[in-house]
């Protein structure tokens, strides 16, 4: 992340989107794969169905998986609890493979015209819009539409899997979400990890596990509030979940410590 994006005729703009990376391939079928290489084919099988119409045979293309709440804006927490119903659509950003040609070696301009191209949208498989700037007018309307944060790509980049050269600058624009720290596991310093949830009603509905950002001090004064708050009963009205999930990151009744809190809330800066 950057406090400020770059601006200039070399650069393009894009809505940062607040859902799960993945790529959609299609060779002898259709494949929707997470940044690690995680089938998510049968958690999204419109999304599946909706590139089969969208990307020819031999094309690969990067992009991300969002779910939209009740007012049509991206939610990582629909996302997360997506059922049968929610509307969930990938966004197309880049390609990496054209019917057949690798084209991670052309300029990022290039390779945004080849999907244009190539691309047809359809209900779940969508283009991802740029825009050439300037990036204040940019940052300003996606301020007012209460957007997460603004990318900006380099128009003469590569595609670099797993690269941070800099071509690619994000920031966000100072939008929150209160979350409820319901338990954590142990570790080193106190925890290992905090739980933590949001509310639907009355109901605190499990997230994400959250281990970045703490350090060994923040550890120790964090675990001297959370460990007299511990409580035999599970305050989550979604755990144990049923399988691992969300790539291996769910907490099944083999993974769940059990050491569970309530009262305790955090504000995640998104």
């Amino acid at each position: 992340m950057v406090k400020r994006l770059p601006d200039g005729p070399s650069w393009l703009y894009e809505l940062k989107l607040d859902g799960y990376r993945a790529q959609g391939i299609r060779d002898d079928g259709i494949r929707l794969l997470s940044r690690n290489g995680k089938n998510l084919g049968k958690k999204f099988p419109l999304i599946v169905k909706s590139l089969k119409d969208a990307i020819s045979e031999g094309t690969v293309v990067d992009g991300e998986i969002v779910a939209l709440d009740s007012e049509g804006r991206p939610s990582f927490n629909a996302l997360q609890n997506a059922g049968p119903d929610t509307p969930v659509v990938f966004y197309a950003f880049d390609i990496l493979v054209a019917r057949g040609k690798d084209v991670k070696a052309l300029p990022l301009g290039d390779r945004i015209s080849i999907l244009d191209s190539v691309f047809v949208p359809s209900d779940g498989a969508q283009l991802c819009a740029n825009f050439p700037g300037p990036v204040e007018k940019f940052v300003a309307a996606v301020k007012k539409l209460a957007g997460e944060g603004v990318i900006a790509k380099r128009l003469d980049s590569r595609y670099e899997p797993g690269g941070r050269s800099g071509a690619w600058q994000k920031i966000r624009l100072n939008l929150g979400q209160e979350f409820v720290i319901g338990g954590f596991t142990p570790g080193p310093h106190g925890f290992d990890a905090v739980i933590v949830g949001v509310y639907e009603g009355r109901k605190l509905l499990y997230v994400t596990r959250v281990r970045a950002g703490f350090v060994p001090a923040s550890r120790i004064a964090l675990y001297a509030v959370l460990k007299p708050l511990v409580r035999p009963n599970c305050p989550f009205g979604n755990l144990p979940e049923a399988s691992s999930g969300r790539w291996g990151q769910g907490l099944t009744a083999a993974k769940n410590e059990r050491v569970c809190l309530g009262g305790a809330r955090t504000r995640r800066e998104v």
